[in-house]
C-alpha cells in the first residue's frame, strides 16, 4: 500500500491531495501542523511527503529542511518530498529546501498524480523521470473544497495525523 503524508494548514490543500490519491492501494495521512511531520514520518514511514509552503508556524521549507537533516543523520528514512508553493517566485525557496518536486498551487490533480507516480516509480535507468523543481499547473484547476470526511480513521496519541480512506 502506498502511503502519502500531506502537511497543510489549509483544508482545501489536504482535500485536494486526498481526492487525488484515492486508489485502492493508496492511503493519505494528514498533518495540520509542521511540527508534527517529523514524528509522523518516524512512526508511519510514508512513501512520500507532500508539504504546503504555508503551514502555520513551521512552514513547508522548514519542515523539508528538518526531514532532510534528520534523514542525513540516520534518524529518519530518506523520503521523497513534494513542496506545493504559492507562486513561481517561491521556487527559489524550494531549491534551498532540497525537495524532490515543486508544484505551484493550485495544482491540477492529474498533474499531481502523474508527477508523483514519476517520482515514486523509477524509470529503467534507476533514475526518477521527474526532474527536481519542475511542475506545471494552471490557476483555477484545483479540486473544490469539501467538508471533512467523517469516515477518516482515528489515530493513536502522538503527532496530530489523520488518515483518509
Amino acid at each position: 500500500m502506498q502511503t502519502i503524508l500531506v502537511a497543510a494548514e489549509a483544508p482545501w490543500v489536504r482535500d485536494l491531495v486526498r481526492a487525488t490519491f484515492t486508489g485502492p492501494d493508496q492511503r493519505v495521512l494528514e498533518c495540520e501542523r509542521g511540527q508534527d511531520v517529523r514524528q509522523a514520518v518516524a512512526e508511519l514511514g510514508p512513501d512520500l511527503v507532500i508539504l504546503d509552503l504555508q503551514i502555520g508556524n513551521m512552514g513547508g521549507v522548514a519542515v523539508a529542511l528538518d526531514l532532510r537533516l534528520e534523514a542525513g543523520e540516520g534518524r529518519l528514512p530518506d523520503t521523497p518530498i513534494v513542496l506545493l508553493v504559492d507562486r513561481e517566485a517561491d521556487r527559489f525557496l524550494a531549491r534551498r529546501a532540497d525537495v524532490d518536486l515543486v508544484l505551484v498551487k493550485p495544482v491540477d490533480p492529474g498533474i499531481l498524480r502523474r508527477r508523483v507516480r514519476e517520482l515514486l516509480e523509477p524509470s529503467g535507468d534507476g533514475e526518477a523521470e521527474a526532474p527536481p523543481g519542475v511542475g506545471e499547473s494552471s490557476p483555477g484547476e484545483s479540486a473544490a473544497a469539501r467538508p471533512p470526511d467523517p469516515s477518516a480513521e482515528a489515530t493513536p496519541p502522538g503527532p496530530e495525523v489523520s488518515a483518509a480512506p
